[in-house]
């Protein structure tokens, strides 16, 4: 097993390109099965998660070949409708491929999804929206047999929730479906913007990505076509947090200020200072940081519950008393645990967590339970007193480019390192 160790106190700072957004890349990934010729995908990161995805494309029949940030898809060869639960369960966002896979074939298989332990993330939104389309679903136990006996049609979806996965299957279902379909209440993600240029650029007709309404006319055929892949605003402000809690300056380029704007208030508020340019973004930390009011969980254009963790990360050595409200999801507070193992002062109830900031925090042997909160750990761990030594970093690689080499770039101390099971280094 691996384990990223941290030792604390060194400033993180200087010059970062951003790369690519994993939760655009997924679902766009899962859009050119729908082509009837090859398409590119640049600046696609390098990610756990989408080296699942690229075999679930492969095991459709697709081929794959990467170099680099490059990734060339060939769907001609698409050939099947199952995915297996062994690649299902590597990745939350793996139901996205259920709408492509019924455009393709009007039929697919596959178990529930698997991943980070955050909460539920329940699929109901996308088998309702996809029956609404024309899919028929027997739940046989773990696996779902849909099938679209007529065909896919156009219709009126309106989402109870903004999901952005079940906007995500709505579309890739909708885009060669018979009709018009409208999206009302669809989540406005700077990913959905992505996932809907790319569509059109393959000849889809996608109108209103990024506003409450999307209208798709179907058409019947797409083709392949190139895309360069947004900027991870997540790995951005991972990266900006990393800066401000050890006192750092750091300027990342390739990246869109626009898609950040409620975490830039949030720094701002935390006293950084921070200077936006189009694609260029500059963060200089305080001597302290200052506490932050309050903080709710919003879906977008509010705050992402992807950064919730990382700015608990430095509430904790804040001063004063920092508030935050999960709204989106009921159990992203796994990492609070691992929080004050290092000392840090956090009281949850429910949604609500409190979190007083202390002078500093101590190194210790934690565990990344899910991705964002993994980011957290090391966030703090970089600033700690002593030494950090944090588990389960297989969570941490499915967002993140070796992030450890990233921050050692930038002068942090952080080294990926293999235990046996008896704890020895090998």
């Amino acid at each position: 097993m691996e384990k990223f160790i941290i030792h604390g106190g060194a400033r993180v700072g200087g010059v970062l390109n951003v790369h690519g957004a994993k939760n655009s890349a997924l679902p766009i990934l899962a859009a050119t099965m729908l082509a009837d010729t090859p398409a590119v995908i640049h600046n696609c990161p390098d990610l756990t998660d989408i080296d699942y995805a690229i075999k679930i494309l492969e095991h459709l029949g697709c081929a794959v070949k990467r170099e680099g940030s490059d990734v060339t898809i060939d769907p001609r060869d698409f050939n099947c409708c199952e995915i297996p639960e062994e690649l299902m369960r590597c990745m939350r966002s793996s139901i996205v491929f259920l709408g492509g896979i019924l455009a393709k074939a009007n039929k697919a298989t596959l178990s529930a999804p698997g991943g980070c332990k955050i909460g539920l993330r329940p699929i109901d939104l996308h088998l309702a929206a996809l029956k609404k389309l024309g899919m028929e679903c027997n739940d046989c136990g773990e696996v779902l047999e849909c099938i679209c006996p007529n065909g896919l049609h156009g219709t009126r979806i309106n989402l109870s929730f903004p999901s952005v996965g079940a906007t995500e299957n709505i579309m890739l279902a909708a885009v060669t479906a018979c009709g018009d379909t409208v999206i009302e209440n669809a989540a406005r993600e700077p990913e959905i913007c992505d996932l809907a240029d790319f569509l059109n650029s393959m000849g889809a007709k996608v109108y209103g990505a990024g506003d409450k309404r999307i209208v798709i006319e179907g058409v019947k055929a797409l083709h392949g076509a190139e895309h360069t892949v947004i900027p991870d605003r997540i790995a951005a402000s991972t990266y900006m947090a990393a800066a401000a809690i050890t006192g750092g300056e750091l300027t990342l380029k390739n990246v869109f200020p626009m898609h950040l704007t409620s975490v830039i208030s949030a720094f701002e508020e935390m006293g950084c200072k921070l200077s936006v340019k189009t694609e260029e973004l500059c963060i200089k930390a305080p001597e302290r940081l200052r506490r932050l009011k309050a903080i709710h969980t919003m879906p977008y254009p509010g705050f992402p519950t992807d950064s919730q963790a990382l700015f608990m990360a430095m509430a904790s050595v804040a001063d004063g008393t920092s508030m935050f409200v999960e709204n989106i999801f009921e159990n992203r507070y796994r990492h609070v645990e691992q929080l004050r193992r290092m000392g840090a002062d956090i009281k949850v109830d429910g949604k609500m967590a409190l979190v007083n900031g202390v002078p500093k925090l101590f190194g210790a042997a934690v565990d990344a339970e899910d991705l964002r909160g993994g980011a957290a750990l090391i966030i703090v761990g970089l600033s700690a007193e002593g030494i950090t030594e944090i588990g389960e970093i297989e969570h941490i690689d499915r967002g993140y480019e070796a992030i450890e080499k990233t921050l050692s770039i930038l002068g942090a101390k952080i080294k990926r390192r293999e235990f046996n099971e008896s704890g020895a280094v090998r």
